[in-house]
């Protein structure tokens, strides 16, 4: 680049760090969200990503850099949206504590991708307890039987488990007692408390409502990253620049 526009290496190097880019105006319109947050490097230089896009448009509506992934970015996000004249049909999110009450007024799809990784976090890939088995495939049908028949099975999982799930296990060393098969009772609960978000999509046809955050997760973060890793060496700043640019382009 030196040589193509005769200046000094230096000097381009000085042009580069001095760049800031173009950050473009959206037009306000009724939106239908995907949200979710992405963190960048490791330990000292961590820093992270929280971005609303549209699925309609497939434009990012707002984001803003993060240190962590909290409530209060959440209400940030909703805040800087809808001030910027923005109304928020529904939100497809994954789940955090604390996001369901926060858009509590607006339909909710919970991410099946992340309802099926909680899952796995719980059960691991292959359970070896028949109930954990079981409820492993009955959360694998999420998405292709109907809210009905996946809360039946649900119930009908619980009623055959129930005391199972019961059983508890004293600790010598605390002197207390505990649910012997907690993982297998976290993993119930989860999709018993996420059921009323799972099937939101269903609900509300004509808002064409993702059931995940793939929009995010592989149409957007991944990329990123790929684009973050040709360019590894740069400092946090350039590469907050390079994202806000890449972000931004998506709108031209």
């Amino acid at each position: 680049m030196a040589n193509k526009y005769n200046h000094s290496r230096q000097w381009i190097q000085n042009q580069i760090h001095t760049y800031d880019p173009q950050v473009y105006e959206r037009t306000p319109r009724e939106v239908v969200l995907v949200l979710d947050a992405t963190f960048f490097g490791k330990r000292i230089d961590k820093f992270g990503l929280i971005v609303a896009k549209d699925i309609r448009t497939l434009e990012v509506v707002s984001y803003h850099f993060i240190h962590t992934e909290s409530l209060k970015e959440y209400k940030r996000l909703r805040q800087d949206i809808e001030t910027n004249g923005f109304t928020i049909r529904s939100v497809t999110i994954d789940g955090k504590r604390g996001l369901f009450s926060l858009f509590g007024d607006i339909p909710i799809q919970m991410c099946h991708f992340h309802q099926q990784a909680i899952i796995t976090r719980y059960l691991t890939k292959n359970p070896k307890l028949k109930a954990s088995i079981d409820l492993k495939r009955i959360a694998s049908y999420l998405g292709r039987v109907s809210s009905n028949r996946f809360s039946l099975l649900l119930d009908c999982w619980y009623k055959r488990y129930r005391i199972f799930l019961q059983e508890k296990s004293y600790n010598e060393k605390t002197g207390k007692w505990h649910y012997t098969h907690r993982r297998t009772r976290s993993a119930y609960r989860s999709l018993k408390s996420n059921f009323p978000y799972l099937y939101t999509y269903k609900k509300y046809p004509e808002l064409s409502i993702p059931n995940t955050t793939n929009a995010l997760d592989g149409g957007l973060f991944s990329p990123m990253k790929m684009l973050l890793k040709i360019h590894r060496g740069i400092g946090i700043e350039m590469k907050k620049k390079l994202i806000v640019y890449y972000l931004e382009k998506q709108l031209k």
